[in-house]
């Protein structure tokens, strides 16, 4: 798309990069890496504040395909489509920031989100009015936001034209979300999008030679200059799904929106609601008159407003024909209204249009189930469920310590241990474009349980009896877990000490493996009825590749 015009906003940032290219051309100095926080503390101020903006006008689209879905759904899937796109790339960029900061602090997970990430409260996009809290990242906390080697690395990996690292697959996943997002757009209009994201322009070292843009831009740069540059990149993303989803909704034409007859419409904006935060929704008549005062009420705990309950009614503020509800959502449960909005006719007459919604008030809350246990097993794969109610799988995220947690689909986690003691497993949830803490929940770490030895594949704990021709027949001890939580978890004998009392005199043989070796099976041939044979000393190595000592075995020959 070159040659398109620029808006006010994308001229901004790109006077911004224009600041920060200027930085990194510069030699680095105290002085400028605090510039490099100032710009960064700029982009993401800017990048809130239009956050707000594009939930306007995913606002007014939901409100017109709610007044005509026939007409509006094929626009309105399409802009769905640029919010889950938009959603995942910036999901990505964040969880680049948070690798790249880990990996340069040399800290496990939730070390990184423990020392370099505030809990702040933030304007909630879809309520100016109040606030959230979300998790975000503070560079200035950031000890190595100086340095550039890993970072690099990071970035650019083992090559010398940037192929091999992070920013190729960054620079393929712009160019991949930036073709997507214009298919969505029909073709006759794209030549009204301004949508950026260029990726292929010209790009030149600071002694004027020629880049590519993953060199231009990643290439011994500093941590801070990365993290702002990513920020840079996420307002630019924010800006292309402001354009396509406003050129969508101006693709709707207004006489899609005839209707042959007048109701009451209640637009929630969530009818899931966590306690503490407030139920909102838009009340007004399809049709309406916007010049005309509105008049709407409402009453709690109803399925209807009749003549009876009609004077305890409460009044609904509003304006240009819509009428705000908002509801305190004090309390958990199931709630329910109904309400009536009242509209003066040319002749001077009040019609009624009655409306009834409800919704669900929940706790903020996560759960974190391990499918197979209580606790963790070190050296297993150890499978959990993680759900955050009332949020999708998609936008869940979890992170521990002492461990690794790896997500597999549809809310199935892989977690992995290696030392004794306790794990935290944090959960966050992707809830208005931004990460909140929902919970954290704490687990044991435990070795796998012993197993027990079996002779000749026959179960003889302690003092039994066995046939020679058994032994022979199968002349191995193994190793086996008694009704242990996972299937198929096996333990492999690496040695034992096999020793008989033939005639008085004590003969052994030591093996190494699980298999009697030709000197035992000798003395086990030439011993008598009723000998007694000793397996002991045996060791095992389990999953986690700890070696065990498993009980004795005595057996008497038959």
């Amino acid at each position: 798309m070159a040659g398109y015009k620029e808006t006010p906003r994308q001229k901004m940032i790109a006077m911004m990069y224009l600041v920060l290219t200027a930085l990194l051309a510069l030699n680095v100095s105290k002085d400028m890496i605090n510039a490099f926080l100032v710009v960064n503390e700029s982009i993401e101020t800017t990048n809130e504040k239009f956050s707000g903006k594009i939930e306007e006008i995913y606002s007014r689209f939901h409100r017109d395909y709610k007044l005509n879905q026939t007409k509006v759904e094929p626009f309105w899937l399409k802009a769905l489509e640029a919010r889950k796109l938009s959603n995942e790339m910036i999901q990505y960029l964040e969880n680049i920031e948070f690798e790249v900061v880990s990996l340069s602090e040399r800290t496990d997970s939730l070390q990184t989100l423990r020392d370099f990430y505030d809990t702040v409260a933030k304007p909630d996009p879809n309520n100016p009015s109040k606030t959230i809290n979300v998790v975000s990242l503070n560079l200035s906390k950031v000890e190595t936001r100086d340095s550039y080697d890993i970072p690099t690395n990071y970035f650019i990996g083992q090559s010398e034209d940037g192929s091999k690292g992070e920013a190729i697959i960054l620079r393929k996943k712009i160019e991949e979300y930036r073709e997507k997002m214009i298919q969505l757009i029909d073709p006759k209009n794209r030549s009204k999008l301004n949508i950026g994201l260029e990726t292929d322009g010209e790009y030149y070292s600071a002694d004027h030679h020629k880049q590519n843009w993953q060199m231009h831009n990643f290439y011994r740069t500093i941590l801070a200059a990365d993290i702002t540059i990513l920020n840079k990149i996420i307002a630019e993303i924010k800006n292309a799904e402001f354009d396509v989803v406003s050129l969508l909704n101006r693709s709707v034409s207004a006489e899609d929106f005839k209707v042959t007859d007048l109701t009451a419409k209640v637009i929630p904006k969530s009818n899931y609601i966590l306690l503490g935060e407030k139920y909102q929704a838009e009340i007004f008549v399809a049709a309406y008159d916007s010049t005309q005062d509105l008049h709407a009420y409402y009453i709690l705990n109803a399925d209807q407003i009749n003549a009876q309950n009609e004077k305890n009614a409460i009044p609904i503020s509003g304006k240009n024909g819509i009428a705000n509800l908002i509801l305190p959502a004090n309390s958990v449960g199931q709630k329910r209204y109904a309400g009536v909005v009242n509209v003066l006719t040319p002749q001077g007459d009040t019609n009624k249009y009655y409306f009834n919604e409800e919704f669900t008030v929940a706790p903020p809350s996560a759960t974190v189930s391990p499918t197979a246990m209580n606790v963790f097993y070190i050296g297993l794969d150890n499978p959990v469920r993680i759900s955050v109610p009332g949020i999708s799988d998609s936008k869940v995220r979890a992170m521990m310590d002492n461990g690794t947690i790896e997500p597999k689909a549809n809310g199935e986690y892989i977690v992995k241990v290696t030392d004794q003691g306790r794990s935290t497993i944090k959960v966050m949830a992707l809830m208005d474009g931004k990460i909140k803490l929902m919970d954290e929940f704490e687990f044991r770490n435990k070795l796998v349980p012993p197993p027990f030895a079996l002779v000749a594949g026959k179960e003889k704990l302690g003092s039994g009896r066995i046939n020679k021709s058994e032994i022979e027949a199968y002349p191995y001890v193994l190793a086996k877990l008694e009704d242990f939580v996972f299937e198929g978890v096996q333990y492999t004998v690496t040695s034992f000490r096999f020793s008989a009392d033939v005639s008085g005199l004590l003969q052994e043989a030591k093996i190494d493996g699980n298999k009697l070796n030709d000197k035992a099976l000798r003395i086990i041939k030439n011993a008598r009825k009723n000998t007694r044979i000793f397996f002991d000393n045996i060791e095992a190595k389990g999953p986690d590749n700890r070696i065990v000592n498993l009980p004795d075995v005595i057996l008497t020959l038959n």
